[in-house]
């Protein structure tokens, strides 16, 4: 159970993460003294990690844990890079820093291809979903409906932000509330 509201206060940390970056870049370099939005976004993506390797031993566990293990790695290393960003004092810095580290491959495609899409974090969230494929219709369609909004493909304003309060509905659905349903209809 700890598990479990851990990794949707994980949740609620990295939505408020998003919330933050919609006030765009100069907001976030302006925030003292620390970088908040990346600061719940890292707070967030290691709050879930103790869940997400505790899902019931399954097909989608077994696919869908080492995907979202491997995003959340994504996501952790590309904070620390935003965080760098924030130290600097000006756009200049950022420029250069930008520059040198787009050269290298082996950061630039994990934390900052990878990352900021989060492609693979949310498949594999969408997989770990069906676990409760028998109990938790309603959260997996609000999570698989988030994931075609952070890809892209259904347009919305605010992608970001709805995409992962979606999730954190969906999630909280799966993980609490459906238990409550069942337990309703048998007593």
């Amino acid at each position: 159970m700890f598990y479990r509201i851990l990794f949707i206060v994980g949740l609620i940390c990295f939505l408020i993460g998003q919330v933050i970056l919609t006030q765009g870049n100069d907001f976030v370099y302006e925030q003292n003294p620390i970088d908040f939005a990346h600061w719940f976004l890292l707070v967030g993506a290691v709050f879930m990690i103790p869940q997400v390797v505790s899902f019931p031993k399954s097909i989608y566990s077994y696919i869908g844990s080492p995907l979202t293990l491997i995003g959340i790695v994504c996501i952790i290393g590309m904070c620390v890079l935003d965080f760098i960003f924030w130290s600097f004092d000006s756009e200049e810095l950022r420029a250069e820093f930008t520059r040198h580290i787009s050269q290298v491959p082996s950061i630039w495609k994990p934390f900052m291809s990878i990352g900021p899409s989060s492609k693979v974090f949310n498949l594999g969230l969408l997989i770990l979903s069906l676990n409760y494929l028998k109990s938790g219709k309603l959260g997996i369609v609000l999570i698989l409906i988030a994931n075609l909004i952070l890809w892209h493909v259904i347009p919305v304003s605010l992608r970001l932000v709805t995409g992962y309060a979606l999730t954190l509905v969906g999630f909280s659905y799966v993980l609490f509330f459906y238990k409550k349903l069942v337990f309703h209809n048998h007593g």
